[in-house]
């Protein structure tokens, strides 16, 4: 059965019985003959053939698709039988935000193929999520809660939320010292999610406030929002990561320091196909390893990790 499967996907590859034939070591009429043999114990047309080209049916399609994804079932089985032998190798496409993926991830990456040189990897980054189920990634790196579908959701890092402002908006207007006097000040806010624009839910302990700002800038880029910041246009409300060099450096201010927001921790999220694929376990493992003291740095005092 696999190898029908395997059979009619290098065929729609190829694109042509010819180049089948030539890829197979077979002659032209020999492959026309299997494929007309599947098509019969299917009692469906795959292929429609003209002297110049052919193309996939409907239900070819469908038996293409559902081909390629048992296939991959099939790799992940045998990958998952030899795990502890097998050497990561192999093309991994991963996909992550454009701030965090240029700062923290592609440093990680770049030390990653050192230690594993038979790992290609394709570093995609873009702010549209993926979604589950998308076969153009192996993991894609999220914030936030993973979402409920068949996906894999592993934790990579904690990752808090904190207010920010810089020394001279401070000494300009002064510093807020309950979260109901951010609406009386100019905010920074980034326009991500499905979240209410202009609202920032601010947790202290148990006690939580939605509280509603106002704002002359807004962006949906992250670190152009911190570099309005430190250009002293107002508060921002952004994550530990992207602004601990700039808190360490006293370019940045934390303000109302018991107060944070929601948690948007780091997650890794890839099919369950690939749940025990050598290169992409390694690579988490990796991922895991170096952020560990990241996970604990949500306190926000000046031994910051990041």
């Amino acid at each position: 059965m696999s190898s029908e499967l395997a059979f009619f996907s290098l065929l729609a590859q190829q694109g042509s019985l010819a180049r089948a034939a030539r890829e197979l070591g077979l002659t032209g009429p020999a492959v026309s003959r299997r494929l007309a043999q599947l098509e019969q114990r299917l009692g469906v047309r795959l292929l429609t053939r003209t002297t110049r080209r052919m193309s996939l049916t409907p239900e070819g399609e469908l038996y293409l698709a559902e081909s390629r994804r048992i296939l991959g079932e099939i790799e992940a089985l045998e990958q998952t039988l030899t795990r502890t032998r097998a050497e990561p190798r192999g093309l991994l496409r991963i996909h992550a935000t454009y701030g965090f993926g240029r700062r923290q991830l592609a440093p990680a990456v770049s030390e990653f193929v050192r230690q594993y040189p038979a790992v290609d990897i394709q570093l995609t980054l873009g702010d549209q999520a993926v979604m589950p189920g998308d076969q153009s990634f192996d993991i894609a790196i999220r914030f936030g809660e993973p979402p409920e579908a068949r996906v894999v959701a592993r934790k990579i890092a904690s990752n808090q939320r904190y207010l920010f402002a810089s020394p001279a908006y401070l000494a300009r207007r002064g510093e807020p010292l309950d979260p109901d006097d951010l609406g009386s000040h100019d905010c920074i806010v980034i326009r991500e999610g499905s979240g209410a624009f202009g609202t920032w839910t601010l947790c202290a302990g148990k006690q939580c406030r939605n509280v509603k700002v106002s704002s002359k800038l807004s962006t949906n880029h992250g670190e152009v929002a911190v570099d309005w910041g430190l250009d002293g246009h107002g508060i921002l409300l952004r994550s530990l990561w992207d602004t601990a060099a700039e808190l360490r450096a006293g370019r940045l201010v934390r303000i109302l320091p018991e107060w944070s927001g929601s948690p948007a921790d780091i997650y890794a999220l890839y099919p369950q196909r690939l749940n025990l694929s050598a290169k992409v376990r390694v690579f988490l493992d990796f991922l895991t390893e170096r952020f560990a003291a990241y996970r604990s740095a949500t306190d926000g005092n000046a031994e910051l990790p990041w």
